[in-house]
């Protein structure tokens, strides 16, 4: 065990970019320090150099979905996990919101979305926001998934969120209306289920 610790603590140091301490991170994750280690192999494996820019990010999700353009989703994506608005996602922040999408209470879940979907970061989602956002997942998803769509179906899509959501009607919907409508919505809730699967 003394041996398996010292190779994982080489395998640490020989990156350019090195995690913070796993302690550290099981300690502000969901996740156990074994399951931390399996993410890390991931992680190095698809970034030797630790850190992930925005090109590789959207080489790595075109992979999963060979029918649509995932490229604006991912870049959105991107953004979102970009927690610290470097240009880059280290592990530290792919660790993070892997922990809240797929542990995080529903609350936290909500409020990733909630910052996915407010693009330019001023606390309100606004129409034209929450737009792009759909619009970025329906060319993800390509023409075969949903033949049926035409091309005005996303603003559709949005303008029936929006009236729910938009609770006092001034055109934006904020972090609270955004967690209102989404708890007490279950259709809302199944759609968001969708990005788990994106994700």
């Amino acid at each position: 065990d003394i041996a398996d610790k010292a190779d994982d603590d080489l395998e640490m140091t020989m990156v350019c970019h090195r995690p913070e301490g796993l302690d550290q991170l099981e300690a502000q994750t969901n996740f156990s320090k074994r399951e931390l280690q399996v993410l890390y192999r991931g992680f190095k494996n698809e970034c030797p150099s630790g850190v992930v820019n925005e090109d590789t990010f959207k080489q790595i999700y075109s992979q999963f979905f060979p029918h649509g353009d995932a490229s604006t989703y991912a870049h959105y994506l991107f953004n979102a996990f970009d927690a610290g608005h470097t240009g880059s996602i280290k592990f530290e922040d792919f660790v993070t919101a892997l922990s809240i999408l797929l542990r995080g209470s529903v609350t936290e879940k909500l409020q990733w979305t909630f910052n996915l979907y407010d693009i330019n970061r001023d606390g309100y989602i606004n129409k034209e926001e929450m737009t792009d956002i759909v619009r970025a997942i329906y060319d993800m998803m390509g023409k075969y998934t949903y033949p049926a769509l035409k091309t005005d179906a996303p603003k559709q899509h949005v303008d029936a969120f929006f009236q729910k959501m938009d609770k006092n009607r001034d055109g934006v919907v904020t972090l609270d209306e955004f967690i209102l409508s989404c708890q007490e919505d279950e259709n809302i809730m199944r759609s968001l289920q969708l990005f788990e699967n994106v994700i």
